[in-house]
């Protein structure tokens, strides 16, 4: 059965009158996932995201045809810099914040991110 608009209506009014920082709906042919506010999206798979502290653009390396910070597969410690974000022309280094094992990389070199946007995540370990 179809969910009507007034259906939607009155699930959304009743998660914001909710406590509840996230929820989750699921019915047959229906899913919602709800996060309110400034709460961190649940970690169901274990893994930590690093994101971005800023808008700017993403540098893989410090410079054009250098290597890359780092790969997938690679060791990384909380104050392991894992990539620059580029304000104005100035360089900024990302630590990775976390220690474990980069197991993607989100973003895509020389590209805008927003604040708060995932770069990589991470095996925690």
């Amino acid at each position: 059965m179809p969910l009507s608009d007034e259906d939607v209506r009155e699930i959304l009014r009743i998660i914001d009158e909710s406590p509840l920082a996230e929820i989750e709906v699921e019915t047959e042919g229906f899913s919602l996932h709800v996060v309110k506010g400034d709460a961190p999206p649940a970690n169901r798979d274990g893994l930590v995201s690093i994101e971005s502290p800023m808008l700017g653009t993403f540098y893989r390396a410090e410079a054009p045809g250098e290597k890359p910070f780092v790969e997938v597969g690679s060791r990384v410690e909380p104050d392991s810099i894992v990539c620059i974000i580029e304000v104005m022309k100035m360089m900024n280094s990302v630590p990775a914040g976390v220690s474990g094992t980069v197991v993607e990389i989100c973003s895509e070199n020389a590209q805008l991110v927003e604040y708060g946007a995932p770069l990589f995540r991470v095996r925690p370990g």
